[in-house]
């Protein structure tokens, strides 16, 4: 099963409700204000970008554009700047005289309308938000409304809650500037890792702009990783618990839904979407490989996330493209990406010891982050759009094993190294690795020459 396409069906229908309510014809009251300036044409736009890229609300300018709107009447500007004062707390942070000339805006435009509006217009995706989390229920995946105009009671409409054991009227007040900031850099949020304590999610947030207001809300899905590796892949009666939920159904429609020509296949017997690529003898078996296995990891990825989330996921980027660049330097192929590591095959160990030097030597110059490598020599299998194998796993696993800034290696990899001229190795002894039946003799690379009497 493949939980990526249950998520791509969610922001597809999200998006989708989304543009489709764009793309009504204006209301009376949008063609009365199409013809006003916007509030960022004004030089007193509430927001600033710092010297990090983020996006900062700027309290003075925003006094400043509250103390003009109520002269100069706008009631497009004014309204949005209602809605940026509300998603910004401005009525529990402001002086009182400052907080007196919000008041008297917020009354002069109807506030109580707009906010009330807002509300009716996220009406249609809390449907959304209720339908699609009814239809998986015990799965590990939660989905939920934001109604960003009331930040510090954000949380309007959750299914599955469970997960994260959030409930309505929940907060989200670092959200509002987290979306402007990433709108701001041409970002999405989508397919990220959050770690809180032992937790782990594989979240997608999806904003949601109204024309006349900017940023009003947020559809967000949260799928609980551990629930899932650890329950549902667990196989045996977890496993069809779990399948049963993610496919359940309340009753049966006869409908047709498919194209003329897939209608005409499921006749004939094709059962999936799949089943002529099933039936092929080349997808009877895996198919194996022996290859140079390569797997990286960014040290500390976790911690560098919480301290700082936007310099992480440049942090992220940089790392793709140092990659990018010594895997097609040295004739690799990316397997696949884990999070922040990378899985990496080559036909040769010299090769992927040569693009080990070149990733650690880039990360070097970059200076903002350290990483970790491991290598190994094995069978790789190529299975059900994935790849497995022992040599995957003892990659990984020796990865681990090593500390910021240094590539480790097996045994494997020196036999076919050792002779290679400027390649020393350093033995620091056995590891026991995880779902790893034998011992294996870990060597860490110097591009210094031996160090101890132990070099190779």
């Amino acid at each position: 099963m493949n939980l990526a396409v249950f998520i791509s069906v969610v922001v597809v229908v999200a998006v989708g409700a989304y543009l489709l309510g764009r793309g009504k014809q204006q209301s009376p009251q949008q063609a009365s204000v199409a013809g006003l300036r916007r509030l960022e044409e004004y030089d007193f736009y509430p927001f600033v970008i710092n010297d990090r890229g983020h996006v900062k609300f700027d309290a003075e300018a925003f006094n400043t554009a509250v103390i003009h709107l109520v002269a100069e009447q706008n009631e497009r500007a004014a309204k949005e700047l209602i809605i940026i004062g509300e998603q910004n707390l401005v009525r529990d942070t402001f002086p009182t005289d400052q907080l007196a000339n919000y008041k008297e805006l917020y009354a002069k435009y109807g506030g109580d309308d707009v906010v009330s509006d807002n509300t009716v217009f996220l009406e249609n995706y809390a449907r959304i938000v209720h339908h699609l989390g009814r239809s998986v229920p015990n799965t590990g995946i939660e989905i939920l409304l934001h109604n960003l105009v009331n930040p510090a009671r954000a949380l309007v409409a959750i299914e599955n809650g469970v997960v994260t054991g959030r409930t309505v009227g929940s907060g989200a007040t670092n959200l509002v500037l987290d979306l402007k900031t990433r709108r701001q850099q041409g970002t999405d949020k989508i397919n990220y890792e959050l770690n809180i304590g032992s937790r782990q999610f594989k979240c997608t947030t999806i904003p949601i702009f109204r024309p006349e207001y900017g940023l009003v809300g947020a559809v967000c899905i949260n799928v609980d990783t551990h629930f899932i590796r650890d329950v549902a892949a667990s196989g045996g009666a977890r496993l069809d618990a779990f399948v049963n939920n993610l496919l359940r159904t309340d009753f049966e429609l006869d409908e047709n839904i498919l194209s003329p020509d897939e209608f005409q296949s499921a006749q004939k017997g094709k059962r999936h979407y799949l089943d002529e690529a099933i039936r092929t003898p080349s997808s009877d078996s895996p198919a194996r490989k022996l290859a140079a296995i390569l797997f990286s990891d960014i040290v500390g990825y976790t911690a560098l996330m919480g301290a700082d989330e936007a310099a992480t996921l440049r942090i992220v980027n940089a790392n793709d493209e140092i990659h990018t660049v010594a895997i097609a330097t040295n004739h690799g192929a990316l397997l696949k990406k884990l999070g922040d590591g990378m899985l990496v095959s080559f036909d040769s160990v010299s090769s992927a010891v040569a693009c080990a030097r070149d990733i650690r030597a880039a990360v070097h110059s970059d200076g903002r982050f350290d990483i970790r490598i491991g290598i190994h020599l094995g069978e790789v299998v190529w299975a059900d759009g994935d790849v497995h194998g022992d040599g995957v796993n003892i990659a990984s696993r020796i990865q681990s094993e090593v500390n910021a800034g240094e590539i480790g290696f097996t045994q494997a990899v020196y036999d076919n190294m050792k002779n290679k001229k400027d390649f020393h190795g350093t033995a620091v002894g056995e590891r026991t690795l995880k779902n790893v039946a034998d011992p294996v003799t870990l060597y860490l690379l110097s591009d210094d020459g031996p160090s101890t009497s132990e070099a190779i």
